[in-house]
């Protein structure tokens, strides 16, 4: 389906569960993490069904919910270990890219200037930037990490940034949809993402929905 009544200047992706899966490297880093601490008990088996059901939630909220039994700096520590780790490797491998991601975003970047938002830390879209080619395509990204601000926060923040007047921001969670409603810009749902397949909610507020990245290509003229 096209966007009959909105002409987009932009368009603004959310990225796990949106352009790739790196749960699998998430993990890895976890278990190294857990090695290296082997006192520490998180609140629930730390497992890809776990990081798949949190995803897109901060570090902070995530060291919070993992671990209880420490104060806000404890948690922060362990969230610190893993995010060292996930960087590292997924800047020598990335993580696995949607089918169609780079070919869709070459023909998008090549009619409107693209961003990345997460709540990820400093460094991880880095490595999805570096390690699958994205470079090329995408205009700026911005994190919670690196702003201190929520989704919503920095999707207006990029709008401001770059003068954008109508972007459309693009996810898969219950909390892409309600960011995009904060910050008052369209919301195109990714339905084959982590929000309804690993038990995050029905998303049920979104301007459009995707079932395929690609499809991308020809909803927005």
């Amino acid at each position: 389906m096209n966007l009959p009544d909105f002409t987009p200047d932009s368009i603004l992706f959310d990225l796990d569960g949106t352009l790739w899966d790196a749960t699998h490297a998430i993990l890895a880093a976890w278990e190294n993490v857990l090695r290296e601490n082997p006192d520490v008990t998180p609140s629930e088996p730390v497992t890809l069904e776990c990081i798949r059901y949190y995803m897109g939630l901060t570090n902070e909220e995530l060291g919070a919910i993992l671990f209880p039994q420490f104060d806000a700096d404890g948690q922060m520590g362990m969230m610190r270990q893993s995010c060292a780790y996930e960087n590292k490797f997924l800047g020598e491998h990335g993580g696995v890219l949607y089918p169609n991601v780079l070919q869709t975003l070459e023909k998008l970047s090549a009619k409107y200037p693209l961003f990345i938002i997460s709540n990820c830390q400093c460094g991880y879209i880095e490595g999805f930037l570096g390690a699958n080619g994205g470079a090329a395509y995408i205009r700026d990204y911005e994190c919670a990490d690196n702003t201190g601000l929520e989704k919503a926060g920095n999707i207006r923040l990029m709008m401001e940034r770059h003068g954008l007047v109508n972007p459309v921001f693009v996810g898969d969670t219950t909390s892409d949809s309600m960011a995009a409603e904060k910050a008052g810009v369209p919301f195109i749902y990714a339905k084959y993402g982590f929000g309804e397949a690993f038990g995050r909610g029905k998303v049920t507020d979104y301007t459009y929905y995707i079932d395929r990245f690609d499809e991308l290509a020809a909803m927005i003229k």
